[in-house]
């Protein structure tokens, strides 16, 4: 319990207020798009026309690293591989897909097989003869007989938010044939950790094993032929089902390989999944975690790579993505002209449907009294995560009422911390903004009426997908990535990819900025992060800027550890700037510890009042209360 003499914003009970845990944004890494999260590199891409020119050298060099291209590559070429654009060709040929058209073959037909690949048992109208090399044979059919003739066609959808051309985090470490979005999870988890600056061998000497904790999955899973794409469909193209395809399908083994090859973590560990809210629910477990005391580290993320030719032919049967055709049809083109796939994405302008893409999001969380004692940067807090259900639906698919809940209550919050004034005047909103008809409705009269309501005139409203695109499960962390960047640079990205605002959006009270916006990150107090996802996942994040959660960390802890606070964050910094160099240079590569530091029974040291596991500092406390009453 505090009494926050110094600290105006925060309402007081009888001049007494008591404090959870404050969960501290220490880190971020990740590679999307955009390019790499660490360093704000990737948000730097999304208003690169902003930058001073020493930071766009910097920037062109970061992609230049992911990229494998050399420095002197105009900046153009550069930029040209980053964000949504045509699809490109390294995963598949988007003008050859491959399917089975089936058809019929007359009665009488026959076709020539090899000996081995005869079905076991025969068909009852299949005539086999055996020919004179001895390794193939005749077949002849006695009626007719249904056939699949492997076949190609083009697809419709072009239009990808992709990693950065050349990019392959699968390159970077001994990836034996893993899922692509677990390449990417050693990539972006890996990122987040070293970014950070901090000593983790140090800090686990600080906590126990419970005391950390991993969430992080794949909305959708590994879906890709080396996960269960593979698994599902290896028999029906004439090859083997893989021992790897099933386990590292699993939606939660993003988690597990984070735990195992890059932390060594014994702590709590998986993911709670809410489509295209399904961050923003892990982000929940870990703020639940860390005010309630329950945890000291959480690494949140997560990683998708949903861009496959079944995942996107799924989307647009529903209509979902934004075609070529419908793209033309936008802009008045004819049938022969190219679209602007650069501008496939347009969030509250008049759309076609989202624009499917790839991403990898990290975040390192502490609590407030572990982040001041480590030297961790402070990059931000998240006061809390706000989910609702839609309750009855007319269609699973369908936007409904839970969302109305989820945006009120994360703005309640934030006046009740910081006071009407600053939710008024000095927050903005990182909107779910997918660039379809029915989002731009629904997700601008959600915002508009909490505007109203709240007495906001102008609120800020941004959208990052119309840069990167939609990444499913982990589309909140493109979002809360942007969000960290404002605060680090001051610019509020604009929706450029729209010519104007549709004339169904509701924004009587919103200031849906086309072109950037230029502000004092001081006077930027706090961000909602809205996500909605089929089904009825909403949620929304009120996340805190990094002033305000110094100035909160300041009136509860005094000036004094906060002085001892930045001694300890010089050490960190200069740890931030050599990883930071090292991938200037090239030199740096992700961590990933195959069969390193595994633990046998006996390195244990287990009693019935403990269990003392190498490498932490605190045992595993057994001598536990029963938390119930008693009877």
């Amino acid at each position: 319990m505090y009494v926050l003499l110094n600290y105006r914003h925060i309402p007081y009970i009888n001049g007494v207020v008591t404090l959870s845990r404050l969960p501290v944004i220490v880190a971020q890494g990740g590679i999307s798009p955009a390019g790499r999260s660490s360093g704000f590199h990737g948000y730097h891409r999304l208003v690169f026309d902003r930058l001073a020119a020493e930071q766009q050298k910097k920037t062109l060099t970061a992609i230049a690293r992911l990229r494998g291209l050399d420095n002197n590559t105009p900046a153009d070429a550069l930029l040209s591989g980053t964000l949504i654009r045509q699809l490109e060709t390294n995963l598949f040929d988007n003008n050859a897909l491959y399917y089975h058209q089936p058809l019929k073959a007359a009665e009488g037909s026959e076709l020539i097989l090899p000996k081995r690949r005869l079905p076991n048992p025969l068909p009852e109208n299949w005539q086999v003869e055996e020919l004179a090399d001895g390794r193939n044979v005749r077949v002849r059919f006695s009626g007719l007989q249904s056939l699949m003739l492997p076949s190609t066609r083009a697809g419709i959808v072009n239009a990808a938010g992709q990693l950065p051309s050349g990019f392959d985090p699968a390159d970077l470490y001994q990836s034996r044939n893993h899922p692509r979005s677990l390449a990417m999870t050693v990539y972006g988890a890996s990122d987040a950790l070293q970014s950070s600056g901090l000593d983790w061998l140090l800090l686990k000497e600080k906590l126990s094993p419970e005391q950390i904790a991993v969430y992080s999955g794949s909305a959708m899973s590994q879906l890709d032929y080396n996960g269960y794409g593979g698994m599902l469909k290896a028999r029906l193209m004439g090859k083997r089902v893989t021992s790897k395809q099933c386990p590292l399908g699993f939606a939660e083994m993003s988690a597990d390989f984070i735990n195992a090859y890059i932390l060594g973590s014994l702590g709590n560990t998986g993911t709670s999944m809410g489509a295209c809210a399904t961050l923003l629910y892990n982000l929940q477990l870990a703020v639940n975690d860390i005010r309630s005391g329950k945890r000291r580290v959480v690494i949140v993320g997560n990683s998708e790579a949903p861009v496959t030719p079944e995942i996107m032919e799924g989307y647009s049967t529903m209509g979902a993505l934004a075609t070529d055709d419908a793209l033309r049809k936008l802009d008045g083109l004819s049938a022969e002209t190219p679209p602007d796939w650069r501008k496939a994405c347009r969030p509250f302008a008049e759309n076609a449907g989202f624009t499917i893409a790839e991403s990898s999001q990290y975040f390192v969380l502490m609590d407030d009294e572990l982040a001041l004692e480590s030297g961790a940067e402070i990059l931000g807090a998240v006061a809390d995560v706000f989910v609702n259900a839609d309750g009855y639906k007319k269609s699973i698919s369908a936007p409904g009422a839970g969302n109305y809940l989820t945006v009120a209550r994360a703005a309640a919050l934030g006046r009740a911390i910081m006071g009407e004034e600053a939710l008024r005047h000095r927050s903005f909103v990182q909107a779910h903004g997918t660039g379809t008809p029915q989002n731009r409705v629904t997700e601008s009269h959600i915002l508009n009426e909490t505007a109203r309501n709240f007495g906001m005139d102008n609120w800020t409203v941004t959208a990052v997908k119309s840069y990167v695109g939609h990444s499913i499960g982990v589309a909140a962390g493109d979002q809360l990535m942007s969000t960290l960047g404002v605060w680090h640079q001051g610019i509020i990205p604009g929706i450029k990819t729209i010519p104007d605002i549709a004339e169904d959006v509701h924004h009587s009270h919103l200031d849906i900025s086309r072109d950037h916006k230029e502000m004092d990150p001081s006077q930027m107090a706090m961000s909602l992060i809205n996500a909605k996802g089929f089904g009825g996942n909403n949620a929304t994040a009120l996340v805190l800027s990094p002033d305000v959660t110094r100035d909160m960390l300041k009136a509860k802890h005094g000036e004094q550890t906060l002085s001892s606070w930045q001694q300890g964050y010089e050490n960190t910094a200069r740890r931030q700037e050599d990883y930071e160099c090292a991938q200037l240079s090239g030199e740096a590569r992700p961590i990933y510890q195959f069969g390193e530091g595994v633990l046998e029974d006996d390195d244990l040291e287990y009693t019935n009042q403990s269990i003392k596991v190498p490498g932490y500092g605190r045992p595993v406390d057994l001598d536990v209360k029963n938390p119930f009453w008693s009877f």
